[in-house]
């Protein structure tokens, strides 16, 4: 069975509450819900991790590499600035899907530049909630590609 770890960066545990106008009311458990349903469709294993702390974040993506076939990956605001992440994802060897709930590229101008895209397998935006469950469908997809 194809295993997929969905990672959630900083403030993303607020989900639901945090700036609905832009978030929505989705919580992240409702987004796991989700995910897990569309996974058991797709004969896959989803595992959740979240933290609001940089280093956590790149553990996880570390100890994917050894237990996991992809990652979906929303790093937040990370997305913007973290070189270790960046560096994380593109040293782990597993396809990473890049997933945001909001239109990034059509909000703030620091938003619309993301480091860690260029090593990515592909990003995913602006589809609320289903921005994972196509991440979820993309990482599938690559790895369906892989010989």
């Amino acid at each position: 069975m194809i295993k997929v770890l969905i990672v959630n960066g900083p403030n993303l545990n607020l989900l639901g509450t945090r700036e609905p106008e832009v978030y929505g009311v989705v919580t992240l458990s409702d987004i796991e819900e989700l995910v897990r349903e569309r996974a058991g469709m797709r004969n896959a294993e989803v595992s959740f991790f979240q933290s609001n702390h940089e280093g956590a974040i790149v553990d996880a993506l570390h100890d994917a590499a050894g237990s996991c076939d992809a990652v979906v990956l929303n790093p937040g605001a990370l997305t913007h600035y973290s070189y270790s992440l960046r560096d994380a994802v593109a040293s782990i060897g597993i396809p990473v899907v890049e997933v945001h709930l909001s239109n990034v590229a059509a909000r703030e101008e620091f938003r619309a530049t993301s480091i860690v895209a260029p090593v990515c397998a592909g990003q995913i935006s602006g589809f609320g909630a289903e921005s994972y469950l196509l991440g979820l469908e993309a990482a599938l997809s690559v790895l369906g590609r892989r010989p």
